[in-house]
């Protein structure tokens, strides 16, 4: 059962979205772990969640943009769902505490992390050395390909090169991995990022834009809303072959074995592997990096 509630969710988006702007100038400070409301991590030697740093003892803050399904989305209740809202409920009952999530826009998640608004995030975040400067990360806990998407009738060819030139516009949701994956993999085009992954996918539908890079699973619920608009373009290989991490406070590694230890845990046992196959619909779940 989902411990949310939907008033505190609403409370909480509120403060996060005032406090956008100052988490945006306070980037540069990397979140240290010197806030008055975070635990001094001086506890009894337990694993409580003073212990872990969690900045409301009891409760597991974490923040998410409810956009991505099967991995995170609002269902037909208005409700949390996803992959990742099912893996987050066990890893809440693992520490025994509540869970509250946040939801906001792609883009603010990482200020509003270095700026201690929730403990942790959980949107598949690819653990790149500019992101490490200022946020720390648990091990992987979701698999993902990167694909470029076009319009249903473009006929190719379907190669870098022909997408990789002045006059071509590619979009991607601002601020991911897939944004900076377009610009490393196509510096010559006009790439764009959108606030809303749908605003980037609908300028190739609509014409504007040429492509769109994101993962597979993502397109594929585009498409099942828009037939007929966009497919995926048959280039020889994938863009990238990746996984998504936790995302924590800079510092609070605690929380970051205590997150570890946990997916190791699912991974062995075979949990990842089941949710995985249970919201993305897939008879495969792809290998994951070992460690453990």
């Amino acid at each position: 059962m989902l411990r949310m509630t939907r008033t505190n969710a609403v409370r909480r988006m509120a403060v996060v979205a005032s406090s956008i702007t100052l988490a945006l100038s306070l980037a540069a400070c990397g979140g240290g772990d010197d806030d008055s409301n975070a635990s001094d991590g001086s506890g009894d030697g337990g694993s409580s969640s003073q212990d872990l740093g969690l900045m409301k003892d009891g409760t597991l803050t974490v923040g998410m943009n409810l956009q991505f399904k099967p991995e995170m989305y609002l269902d037909d209740d208005n409700e949390p769902a996803g992959y990742d809202v099912d893996l987050l409920n066990d890893l809440a009952d693992e520490m025994g505490v509540k869970l509250d999530i946040v939801n906001l826009d792609f883009d603010g998640l990482i200020p509003g992390l270095q700026s201690k608004q929730f403990d942790m995030v959980s949107v598949g975040l690819t653990a790149t050395d500019e992101r490490k400067k200022v946020i720390d990360f648990s091990r992987e806990y979701v698999p993902y390909v990167s694909v470029l998407a076009v319009p249903q009738d473009d006929e190719g060819p379907f190669t870098i090169d022909n997408y990789n030139k002045s006059g071509v516009k590619i979009t991607a949701l601002q601020g991911s991995s897939g944004e900076q994956l377009a610009k490393d993999t196509f510096p010559d085009a006009d790439v764009q990022g959108f606030s809303q992954q749908n605003a980037a996918l609908l300028e190739v539908g609509t014409g504007r834009a040429q492509a769109s890079v994101l993962e597979d699973y993502i397109l594929a619920q585009y498409q099942a809303s828009n037939p007929d608009q966009l497919k995926k373009a048959d280039l020889p290989e994938p863009l990238a072959i990746g996984y998504g991490s936790w995302a924590v406070q800079k510092g609070n590694s605690t929380l970051v074995d205590e997150l570890d230890s946990f997916l190791c845990t699912a991974q062995d046992d075979g949990t990842l592997a089941e949710l995985y196959k249970k919201n993305f619909g897939v008879d495969d779940f792809p290998e994951m990096p070992g460690g453990c």
